[in-house]
């Protein structure tokens, strides 16, 4: 990397990062956006990435990851060995990216964002020392989302594959899936996924707290939130032995008739 990155977005930086490097690369306190660009590019890159140590504020990196759709896809790198998260106790000035060529410091300029690129060896080699030795001292970021792959993967196999496709074009149509308790998140799209294909609330809880989504007792409280406000309905199925299980049901006309571009869409215009 021999020149500036100028008049660039943050994403267009770090694709021309994971181009240009085989080697680890250090991501220093890096912002928001910066950490959610990095997961999308990473996500969508055909190549073969190099391994990425992100040190963040732990404040940050906990708001960006309360997407689902963000750390999910993080927790696919992490299992890929693409990505390791550790968090920063003391936060330097400068957003860094540090790889075995080169130092690009992250510059906003009111709209615009540059890296200022240094590849003077003993200089990168200097830097290269310091932040390996802050990683070496830094606490791991428990990200406990499961990872995409999984989730889909599990979701097909346990309810079906209708249901798989139906949760993955909900998550497509989103920009974000938030777990704070307004509009759409990860619990609330599997409970509308599972209504749409009929699935029993006991095999959609037991399959998200199996996976990692959520407790039993979140898909209860938020089945019973959907259900008063009319978005779901349930029917009880008789077992041989026990108290009979609810089968989820769409609850809503509009739900039922929406394809699933506009699930998501009417699903939200009625949570709101």
């Amino acid at each position: 990397m021999d020149s500036n990155l100028l008049n660039r977005q943050i994403d267009d930086i770090v694709e021309t990062v994971l181009s240009e490097t085989s080697g680890d690369v250090y991501m220093v306190n890096p912002s928001w956006d910066a950490i959610e660009d990095f997961v999308s590019v990473a996500t969508e890159y055909d190549g073969d990435l190099p391994m990425v140590h992100m040190l963040a504020d732990e404040r940050t990196l906990k708001d960006v990851m309360d997407d689902f759709i963000v750390a999910s896809n993080a927790a696919d790198l992490i299992d890929e060995d693409a990505l390791a998260l550790r968090t920063l106790e003391e936060t330097p000035e400068n957003s860094l990216l540090v790889t075995e060529d080169a130092v690009i410091a992250i510059v906003h300029a009111a709209d615009r964002v540059g890296g200022l690129v240094s590849n003077d060896d003993e200089f990168v080699a200097a830097t290269t020392e310091t932040y390996a030795d802050r990683w070496d001292d830094a606490e791991d970021f428990n990200l406990r989302t499961p990872p995409i792959t999984r989730v889909r993967e599990t979701l097909s196999d346990e309810i079906s594959p209708e249901a798989e496709e139906d949760f993955s074009s909900i998550l497509d149509s989103l920009e974000t899936a938030r777990g704070d308790g307004d509009g759409l998140d990860e619990v609330t799209i599997s409970l509308l996924v599972a209504a749409r294909n009929e699935a029993l609330l006991y095999d959609i809880s037991k399959w998200g707290e199996d996976v990692g989504i959520a407790s039993k007792a979140t898909f209860s409280r938020t089945k019973t939130k959907l259900e008063d406000m009319g978005l779901i309905d349930t029917e009880k199925v008789p077992i041989d032995v026990g108290r009979p299980r609810l089968r989820l049901k769409i609850g809503d006309d509009r739900l039922a008739e929406a394809d699933n571009g506009q699930l998501a869409t009417v699903a939200q215009s009625m949570l709101t």
